[in-house]
């Protein structure tokens, strides 16, 4: 290899060299965006779990609301059968 050639050699391996950090530091902003959207995501799916148990635990319950409303029922009934 002649002078001359492995000077080509070397320059073209410090623009690959340049090519491939460029790549990894655009690859490195990338994962940078994507960790930190997780984590956003993540906060918010813990806020909305926190919300969900509450409206669960406020709820009343269908059985309880069905059984109310067959005693109204039955207190109506009885009601209007001693008139």
């Amino acid at each position: 290899m002649t002078p001359q050639e492995s000077t080509q050699v070397a320059v073209e391996l410090e623009r690959l060299r340049g090519a491939v950090d460029t790549g990894f530091a655009t690859l490195n902003g990338r994962l940078d965006t994507s960790l930190q959207r997780t984590t956003q995501v993540e906060k918010e799916v813990g806020e909305l779990e926190a919300r969900v148990t509450v409206l669960e635990r406020a709820r009343w319950p269908l059985p309880t609301i069905g059984v109310l409303a067959g005693v109204g029922g039955t207190v109506t009934a009885l009601i209007a059968l001693l008139r």
